[in-house]
């Protein structure tokens, strides 16, 4: 029968878009079952179970299920390759990590050390909760945290997402009880010669090794991910070949898919394996005439996964309303179905919200803003659909401005009742991108090349691989279709929108194709969302075996040739991306930082509190302990204002001035590296020129940290210093307030 979401119906093509919602259920319901096996290629009609007394289980399961044995096989086969799928990526992204890095003979210092910015910051908390007493201490501990923002005592779990290293933590401190109970070895110990002029160090290889737990289990996860994928792509195309296209295209474009394999502790790592869950159950939803409570209970869950994790996550769900509710607008989605969906969203917002303290972040953002318009554009239609324009287009484009002005204006009400201002910068972020507008946040987030727009190299990579031109042939087949159905539809005489003459057919294939323009503007805007882009164009990829899309491939063993074909192509490029990957060999070693943070915890006191830049400040306290005034995770206000603080040595202002700041964050040791002084990534992007647009009366000025890293007095003290870094003690004044 057919599989996937376009389904076929009886009489012409102008009858069967004219045709009432009622009769299209009805002729789908009377569609020949032998004409849909033929068009799928099927063999003979399937037969029951045979039970004999070694299959009584069997059959048991087949009856659970309503399946008959050919189909409970098929479904074991889908599984089996799934499991196959993820296994391999499991092993790949983990084989990367471990030959870049050479992980298993790092010392625990390196391997903390190998976790650089946010990454470091986040390990620091699992950490914490693993050495301490207790895990309910180690909990407590990160709930009033003075160590991360000095002197401030903030709740971490509300801050920054940390709920993947909360249940990491419980479950590294269960295994490590139960084998200490049981008397198993959970780690291999070594010491490792590092060559002439470094001592040796202690390397340890197991999963009681805290970092090697920690970064295997986001491997795990990972790989669980692309298990989801080859569901996905089976599902969404009907066939397993479209599993296997799906996977093939992830792994020919992977550095374009993932970054994983060199980024594990980031937030995208723990959460975006949810994001492809939360939509295969979509895609299931909508393809399904009547929905299931469970069903919707299972997207709320992955929908929570997804959240919980990472901050970034509301712009992703903004993205995927925004498509439902076009793909709603114009007939593809009933409005039961929309709530239905809408609802569950707001409820996993809402377990978001409360978990994360009250985190106001979250029902001040766009995402909450659109949930509340479409929910009262959708629930109070029979009251406004008087005031909509009779003509069909005009309608859609309407309600489509409704949608949009009502989201961003309910936005700015919330964030002003809730006095939220976390998140503005990515308005300002937005701004910069179409306008000259450009502040210090603004640039500190568009100097960075992940930040920038979309590099030419892109669809260059993904056109050797031929995952844009499949993309490309796929979305127009999918956007012909669609407009050939509302033109008959159109011209059939329903030139007024009523609830009647909705097109009840494909809903999913819209609403993926309308996702996958969601996903390309955005990947434009932002070179590190293509994150979500590549992987999206890898499941588009899999309709190419969708016998509903291309069934004027008569034969079915010829449409598998031509696809096959088309993946041996798709191949040779993939093949050598692969193989460029794999031949990335190295070690990690950074012994400049690993100098300064033996001589910090060495000659320091604990509660010395330390200022510099960023990156160096999750290394500071992951590995020391000592406290910090500022770090990488750069979206709250408060954080923002202090780094700018920090960051004036930088600046072209006077000594004395930046050292006042310091003092009023009671920072002691200020760690200055001289390359942030004058490094770029293009022109007007060093820290100094940055400065410059917000004091300009400075700017013919000598950058202080010029001045400073050769006559740091009579401000600061110099009392280490190496190749790369300088700890400066800042002078502290008695008489100053």
């Amino acid at each position: 029968m057919a599989r996937s979401g376009i389904r076929s119906t009886r009489g012409s093509p102008e009858e069967r878009q004219r045709a009432s919602p009622a009769s299209v259920r009805a002729s789908q319901k009377a569609a020949s079952p032998r004409r849909d096996r033929r068009r799928d290629g099927a063999g003979p009609p399937k037969t029951k179970f045979a039970v004999g007394p070694s299959g009584k289980w069997v059959a048991g399961i087949g009856e659970q299920f309503g399946l008959d044995g050919s189909a409970l096989s098929s479904l074991g086969t889908t599984i089996l390759l799934a499991i196959i799928a993820g296994i391999l990526h499991w092993y790949h992204i983990a084989s990367l990590f471990e030959n870049n890095r050479h992980f298993s003979h790092l010392s625990t210092l390196e391997r903390e050390m190998a976790f650089r910015t946010e990454m470091g910051l986040y390990y620091s908390f699992f950490k914490t909760i693993i050495e301490a007493p207790s895990y309910y201490k180690g909990l407590t501990s990160i709930m009033n945290d003075r160590l991360t923002e000095y002197p401030l005592v903030i709740n971490t779990l509300k801050r920054f997402n940390l709920y993947p290293e909360v249940v990491l933590a419980n479950w590294y401190r269960m295994y490590i009880a139960i084998a200490d109970f049981l008397g198993i070895s959970t780690k291999l110990c070594w010491r490792v010669d590092r060559g002439q002029g470094f001592s040796p160090v202690e390397s340890c290889e197991g999963m009681g090794d805290p970092a090697y737990f920690y970064v295997t289990f986001i491997f795990i996860l990972n790989g669980f991910m692309m298990s989801l994928f080859f569901l996905y792509g089976t599902y969404l195309s009907g066939s397993r070949f479209g599993g296997v296209i799906t996977v093939a295209c992830f792994f020919f474009n992977h550095g374009e898919c993932t970054r994983v394999m060199w980024t594990p502790p980031l937030r995208e790592s723990f959460s975006y394996p949810f994001l492809i869950l939360q939509m295969l159950l979509l895609t299931h939803i909508l393809r399904s005439v009547s929905v299931e409570k469970k069903t919707l209970a299972a997207f709320c869950i992955a929908n929570t996964l997804f959240l919980l994790p990472w901050q970034f996550a509301q712009f992703v769900l903004l993205t995927q309303v925004a498509s439902l509710f076009a793909t709603y607008v114009v007939g593809y989605i009933d409005a039961c179905k929309l709530l239905d969906i809408v609802y569950a969203h707001m409820i996993s917002l809402l377990i978001c919200f409360v978990l994360m303290f009250g985190n106001a972040m979250l029902l001040s953002s766009y995402y909450a803003a659109s949930l509340a318009v479409v929910c009262g554009m959708v629930t109070l239609k029979t009251h406004i659909s008087p005031y909509w324009p009779q003509h069909v287009l005009s309608s859609w484009i309407v309600k489509g401005a409704v949608w949009l002005v009502g989201t961003i204006v309910l936005k700015f009400v919330a964030s002003r009742l809730l006095g939220v201002t976390d998140d503005a910068h990515i308005s300002n972020l937005l701004k910069s991108k179409f306008t000259n507008y450009k502040d210090f946040d603004t640039l500190m987030y568009t100097c960075a090349v992940e930040f920038d727009f979309m590099e030419s190299k892109t669809p260059v990579r993904y056109t050797k691989t031929l995952l844009l031109p499949i993309t490309a042939c796929i979305f127009a087949v999918i956007v012909a279709k669609t407009l050939r159905e509302l033109l008959c539809w159109l011209k059939g005489g329903n030139s007024q929108i009523t609830e009647e003459s909705k097109i009840p057919t494909q809903g999913e294939l819209v609403y993926h194709v309308l996702q996958l323009v969601a996903f390309t503007l955005l990947a434009i805007l932002i070179m590190r969302l293509k994150l979500f882009l590549t992987p999206h164009m890898c499941l588009m990829a899999s309709l190419i075996c969708s016998r509903q899309l291309f069934w004027w491939i008569r034969n079915k063993t010829h449409h598998q040739i031509l696809v096959s074909m088309i993946l041996a192509v798709m191949a040779v490029q993939g093949i050598m991306n692969l193989k460029e990957q794999w031949s990335l060999i190295g070690e990690f070693s950074n012994f400049p930082q690993e100098e300064l943070l033996e001589w910090i915890k060495e000659n320091t006191a604990k509660d010395a509190v330390f200022a510099g830049a960023m990156p160096t400040m999750a290394s500071i306290k992951l590995s020391t302990g000592r406290p910090i005034v500022n770090h990488p995770h750069y979206e709250d206000a408060g954080l923002r204002e202090r780094t700018k603080r920090v960051y004036a040595m930088y600046s072209r202002k006077s000594a004395e001035e930046v050292k006042h700041g310091l003092l009023s964050l009671g920072v002691d040791y200020f760690i200055l590296e001289d390359s942030w002084c004058w490094r770029k990534t293009r022109q007007g992007c060093s820290l100094p020129e940055i400065w410059d647009v917000e004091d300009g009366e400075n700017a013919k000025k000598t950058p202080l940290c010029s001045v400073v890293s050769k006559s740091p007095a009579p401000h600061f003290i110099p009392v280490f210093q190496n190749d790369v870094y300088k700890i400066l003690k800042v002078k502290k004044n008695l008489n100053w307030m």
